[in-house]
């Protein structure tokens, strides 16, 4: 349940950064109410996988989560510029991720 928990932090931490994008600075009401709910939302489930999974696993995996989620959402969303050299650090970050949870003993 620790991994899921994490997984959907993640997620909702890519939905926090783009609706806090979306509100121009806090000034739209509803990307602004999007981004706060989310954001709670991220950190309680973030701090409940932390019961029991290792502080540097999760955290890594949950920030993870959000840079590689933030960038396609860029891409596909916002029309940022897909470079080969962005994409090859995408994939690292993707990689890195993948050894951080099979090294992880939880």
């Amino acid at each position: 349940m620790a991994w899921l928990s994490l997984i959907i932090a993640g997620i909702l931490e890519v939905i926090w950064a783009f609706s806090m994008k979306q509100s121009e600075g806090f000034t739209k009401i509803g990307a602004s109410i999007i981004t706060i709910v989310t954001v709670v939302a991220s950190f309680i489930l973030l701090s409940y996988s932390m019961k029991s999974l290792p502080l540097g696993t999760a955290y890594t995996i949950w920030t993870g989560i959000g840079a590689v989620g933030a960038f396609v959402v860029g891409i596909v969303f916002l029309g940022e510029p897909a470079g080969i050299l962005r994409i090859l650090a995408a994939i690292m970050i993707i990689g890195g991720l993948l050894l951080m949870k099979f090294s992880s003993a939880a």
